[in-house]
């Protein structure tokens, strides 16, 4: 058999080509390990720490210290310039946009103030300013309890992790004022130690371990849309299961749909408020999110809600998460366009052509559910009883509750069009048999004539319909963030002075 010598010997250049071929390999082999010894020096610059901080640090600057480029990205959720053509990330008086509203959420604190939700950096900031939280000063309380805090700051964590976590819930909103001051950030998310995502709120928990789940078997995808379900959720407040503690439950124990949850509700006989107007038990969806989001082709595909909200991006040669979180319609190149081929102008209509269709039908539910509202006062007014009463009144509420699930899920009309579609237009059927209802009850009453529907084509005008003094609100608002607010933030400043964090020694 001939060996390599000979057969080079013979044939030269078999040798040119074997020299050759040994030279790109050994160019190649040099450029992969320079390349990963380049990668490992700048891992080691990205991520060698300057500081240390402890597991429940709240301060997302001192987190920022060691992670500046997901800090500073973090930091543009300050940018409230975002409007597309259904909300944005910019202050919208949605009461004042749309004024039924007004009448829907009569006698809850929804039809006080209600304003489209800016970025994360916010959030702290957005609650305080709220008319919904009141003016507690002068020994007056907050008519809502701490529990309202849970999805606003890293220090609801720290927070719980002293006091316990029935003893955070417990008590008005302005009692532990002094104790929430940092906006959303890293300390919601994410371990201190290791940087894993981590799942720091107890409800979350709680409610996977009443489903018979563990939500520690999780993948690092579902970890990606699972952070955010700890607060773009549905919940309630369970007034019975502590005494005297309204503790933040998720509805989630018959199953994650509109139905399921209404079922849940329907069977601890739980509402949120009864309507001032009807006097229907109602429910308020708060902002089921991830539940409407696990019905759409996004999820099914595996697609998590940072991929498209918090998408990769890479800057002086390295990838990170961007932390600016926001609308994938003011990021499209590095969301949407990362699997869609399509331009961006199209992108856009698509989107907003499911929206436009779906916000159409909402729209008439709307309506439909304040002629109902309206219609049930007649009726008591007239004499009807209660039980005359009880059916109609379970109508708005599920109606209602429909149309609110499909409102309060913020970009549902994306995420799942045909769910949310679904959900709007058995609204539409449940408030129309309750208007049928009331139809033959008027007739029973003796009155057959139209009800009249009430001029509410203003903020004002609806809530002078509904008797509601907002320019008191508005005073003592005002007065309470000059008083109130400025004593909350010294006392925090005093108190995070004495938190420990360690710069790192780089020698």
């Amino acid at each position: 058999m001939a060996t390599l010598r000979d057969i080079i010997r013979k044939k030269p250049w078999m040798g040119w080509i074997l020299f050759s071929g040994t030279v790109v390999i050994v160019f190649l082999l040099g450029l992969l390990a320079s390349s990963i010894i380049e990668r490992k020096s700048e891992a080691l610059i990205v991520y060698t720490p300057q500081v240390e901080y402890g597991q429940y640090e709240p301060r997302n600057e001192v987190w920022g210290a060691n992670f500046p480029r997901q800090y500073q990205s973090y930091k543009q959720t300050k940018d409230d310039s975002f409007k597309s053509k259904y909300n944005g990330n910019t202050m919208i008086d949605m009461l004042e946009d749309d004024p039924r509203l007004v009448v829907l959420w009569s006698g809850y604190g929804f039809s006080k103030d209600y304003n489209q939700g800016r970025g994360h950096a916010y959030a702290v900031e957005d609650i305080q300013k709220t008319l919904r939280t009141g003016a507690p000063m002068d020994g007056n309380k907050s008519p809502m309890p701490n529990t309202c805090w849970s999805c606003k700051s890293p220090d609801v964590p720290r927070l719980m992790n002293e006091v316990g976590i029935a003893e955070f819930y417990k008590g008005s909103w302005e009692t532990k004022g002094h104790e929430i001051v940092n906006s959303i950030g890293c300390g919601d998310c994410h371990d201190a130690k290791t940087m894993n995502l981590k799942i720091t709120r107890p409800v979350l928990i709680e409610a996977f371990e009443r489903m018979g789940k563990n939500i520690n078997d999780a993948t690092h995808q579902e970890m990606r849309s699972l952070v955010c379900a700890q607060c773009h959720v549905e919940y309630y407040f369970d007034k019975k299961k502590i005494e005297d503690v309204p503790y933040l439950t998720l509805p989630w124990d018959k199953g994650l749909s509109v139905e399921a949850m209404e079922e849940y509700y329907d069977e601890i006989e739980f509402a949120d408020w009864i309507h001032a107007v009807s006097r229907a038990p109602m429910l308020k969806a708060q902002h089921p999110g991830y539940e409407i989001y696990l019905t759409g082709t996004h999820a099914t595909r595996g697609v998590s809600c940072a991929d498209c909200h918090m998408p990769y991006m890479s800057e002086g040669g390295q990838k990170f998460t961007d932390h600016h979180v926001q609308s994938p319609l003011n990021n499209i190149a590095n969301s949407c366009q990362v699997c869609h081929r399509e331009e961006t102008e199209q992108l856009i209509k698509d989107v907003y052509s499911h929206q436009d269709k779906i916000i159409e039908n909402r729209d008439k539910l709307e309506e439909l559910i304040v002629r109902a509202h309206v219609e049930a006062k007649f009726a008591w007014d007239f004499g009807a009883s209660e039980e005359q009463m009880k059916a109609i009144l379970m109508d708005i509420r599920h109606a209602q509750w429909r149309w609110d699930y499909a409102a309060a899920s913020h970009g549902g009309s994306f995420h799942s069009p045909v769910e949310t579609s679904r959900v709007i237009s058995t609204g539409i059927t449940i408030a129309q048999e309750g208007r049928i209802k009331l139809a033959r009850l008027f007739a029973e009453l003796g009155h057959n004539e139209e009800i009249p529907y009430p001029d509410i084509s203003t903020k004002a005008k609806a809530h002078e319909f509904i008797g509601l003094p907002v320019e008191k609100l508005e005073s003592g608002k005002q007065e309470f963030l000059k008083k109130v607010v400025p004593e909350w933030l010294k006392k925090a400043e005093i108190r995070e002075s004495g938190y420990l964090t360690k710069t790192v020694n780089q020698n």
